[in-house]
């Protein structure tokens, strides 16, 4: 009995370290052919970096490249293509914390403004095909100003463009 006392372990133990290598190499190989994603700012945002403030126009922008990402890892078709995504504008849905401190009379929860976001870019697929797209979205009124975070109607941009991009809907 007490071989098999000593097998059983060691068997659960290979097995763990067998399933443990498999997921690394199945992590390895998605990563290898995860598409590029990159985000830059288009001139005119870059103009007004400095009203909304440079760290979170940085944030917004990185949350767009990570929203494409997490999209398209759900779907496999662009494996291994390169999405750039051109931030072109931008607008809060409330006060940034740059425009709070430029102008103390704006209130952090009731001010409120038509926000939103453009996107424009290119995807190159791994057969090098281009396939440019553009989306906008903006709030026409401020009876459609719905939500109470910042970037409410930007966030909303981003899901939507990333939905499009990962379901080939450009």
């Amino acid at each position: 009995m007490r071989p098999l006392a000593f097998l059983a372990p060691a068997a659960a133990v290979i097995a763990l370290a067998t399933v443990a290598h498999a997921q690394t190499q199945a992590q390895t190989q998605a990563q290898a052919q995860a598409p590029n994603v990159t985000t830059t700012l288009g001139p005119r945002l870059q103009e007004q970096i400095e009203d909304l403030g440079p760290r979170e126009v940085q944030d917004q922008a990185d949350r767009l490249a990570e929203e494409v990402r997490e999209a398209l890892a759900r779907r496999n078709d662009l494996n291994a293509a390169t999405v750039s995504l051109v931030l072109t504008d931008l607008k809060p849905n409330r006060p940034t914390l740059q425009q709070l401190s430029d102008k103390p009379g704006l209130d952090r929860i009731r001010s409120i403004s038509v926000g939103g976001a453009a996107v424009e870019g290119e995807i190159v697929t791994a057969d090098g095909r281009r396939l440019p797209f553009a989306y906008d979205r903006f709030n026409t009124s401020l009876a459609e100003v719905y939500g109470f975070t910042t970037w409410w109607e930007a966030d909303r941009v981003f899901d939507r463009v990333a939905r499009k991009i990962a379901e080939g809907d450009l």
